[in-house]
């Protein structure tokens, strides 16, 4: 487009989510990185807002990792990366590629190549290479650890300044975020395009904030903003609903099976056996409970309505608490179990009793006979 923008300053950040443990013992994991021979750990914090108006329920970790170079085109380009350590088990990695100094049009084919690099089948490696230098050193600090197939991933594409001010209404007029925020090459629909440009924010009139189910745009001429770190946290949650979505997939069919072999014949041990199962339940419920109390807890909000704006419709887009929902009826459904196992068990056991009682009194009527 004709007088399109320069980028000035800008970067683009792939993130790639984990769920490697039960739970994560940060303090732990900590110690153990400092002895290793970078050394570089530190708790996040979110830079810009101040605490009493948004904070980490627990402060993730942050570790610096060996940088990285990406094959763009013909180019090798630098990357730093950075992976952040969650309580409740999950693991990010963040690859960081400069894109300064560039056309508005270069910098979307830029975003375009390091998603495309990144996603390519031979290129999954470069994560899996890069969690593997994580939990070499620190796998020590992982509580149960249990690697799960479940992952996300997002991409952000970050101007901090173009080559003369602009304003969020100026920055819309004149380029188009389209291809930037979909990925695609050939003309989208209007319909699709104002769907992709539906949820956008700005505080000042100099900034903007654009979200995608997969991608999303940062336009913050004051530096760096906590907006990534709040689409971060949204998509770890989103993580770990999915993994708990699917562990109780797994687990009603298994549930089911053990009811129906617990119930089925008559003997003494049925009662055991229902109470068995019903703790086996019960700690199941108690866990799942625990960890996504935690993850709900991961941010919390309370003045910041800008930021708070932002992980809002994140959640929404993401649709974080909808798999949210799914998660509490299974457990629901689990809980309802439980109480009938118990309450099975504890008929079971009171019917074994009174039979052990008329066994007594026959006993006791036989044995009056045979005196008599």
């Amino acid at each position: 487009m004709a007088g399109e923008p320069h980028v000035t300053t800008g970067h683009i950040a792939a993130l790639r989510l984990f769920d490697v443990a039960y739970a994560i013992d940060l303090s732990k994991a900590e110690t153990l990185w400092a002895g290793h021979a970078l050394g570089r750990a530190r708790r996040t914090r979110l830079a810009v807002t101040p605490p009493k108006a948004m904070t980490f329920g627990v402060p993730p970790l942050t570790l610096a990792l060996d940088p990285i170079a990406l094959t763009i085109g013909e180019d090798l380009l630098p990357a730093t990366v950075t992976a952040r350590l969650y309580d409740f088990g999950a693991v990010t990695l963040s690859v960081r590629v400069d894109a300064s100094n560039l056309t508005w049009d270069a910098f979307t084919q830029r975003v375009n190549a390091v998603a495309g690099e990144l996603a390519d089948s031979d290129d999954q490696e470069t994560w899996t290479r890069l969690l593997s230098a994580v939990n070499t050193i620190v796998a020590g600090a992982y509580v149960r650890p249990a690697p799960s197939s479940v992952t996300e991933d997002y991409l952000t594409g970050v101007v901090h300044a173009f080559d003369s001010p602009m304003t969020a209404a100026a920055l819309l007029s004149q380029v188009d975020l389209v291809p930037l925020l979909s990925g695609e090459h050939r003309a989208l629909s209007d319909g699709a395009r104002n769907d992709l440009l539906r949820r956008r924010f700005s505080y000042y009139d100099d900034d903007l904030v654009v979200l995608t189910w997969d991608r999303a745009f940062i336009y913050e001429p004051r530096g760096d903003s906590d907006v990534a770190d709040v689409l971060e946290v949204a998509n770890v949650q989103l993580l770990e609903m999915r993994y708990y979505d699917e562990l109780l997939d797994d687990e009603l069919p298994r549930m089911n099976t053990l009811v129906e072999t617990a119930r089925g014949g008559l003997n003494v041990l049925a009662s055991r056996r229902y109470a068995g199962l019903a703790r086996k339940l019960y700690t199941l419920v108690a866990e799942v409970t625990e960890l996504t109390e935690r993850v709900d807890n991961a941010l919390q909000v309370t003045e910041d309505v800008f930021l708070a704006r932002v992980y809002g419709a994140a959640l929404d887009l993401f649709r974080v608490n909808l798999v949210g929902a799914a998660v509490h009826r299974k457990l629901d459904i689990i809980r309802d179990t439980y109480r009938a196992l118990y309450d099975e068990a504890s008929g079971a056991r009171t019917e074994l009793m009174e039979a052990a009682i008329l066994l007594l009194i026959f006993v006791e009527l036989v044995l009056a006979v045979v005196r008599r």
